[in-house]
């Protein structure tokens, strides 16, 4: 059985449109198998698609029982979520959570 891989970062672009959306779900299809912090401090605007590409992201990483944390986030990447109804309380970084 091969090793745990060690864990990386995904730096989130600031607007996370219908566009964005496939490139996100590209990129973490890439990163899996790795433990992953997202860092969403730069994020302006988040499309409810690039929302449910992420949850589900958060979703297979868990049933693959590695980490998923939120590193950073913005104001309006935090305000948006909740706006849609996403709870993310549960996947931000310990050091970030209030």
């Amino acid at each position: 059985m091969a090793a745990r891989k060690t864990g990386k970062t995904l730096n989130l672009s600031a607007v996370l449109d219908l566009n964005e959306a496939t490139l996100l779900r590209d990129k973490l299809v890439s990163l899996r198998g790795n433990d992953l912090a997202i860092d969403a401090s730069a994020v302006e605007r988040v499309g409810a698609l690039s929302a449910q590409v992420l949850m589900a992201a958060a979703k297979t990483w868990d049933q693959d029982k590695l980490a998923f944390t939120f590193s950073k986030v913005s104001d309006a990447f935090q305000k948006t979520m909740q706006l849609i109804g996403v709870d993310i309380h549960h996947l931000l970084a310990k050091e970030i959570r209030q």
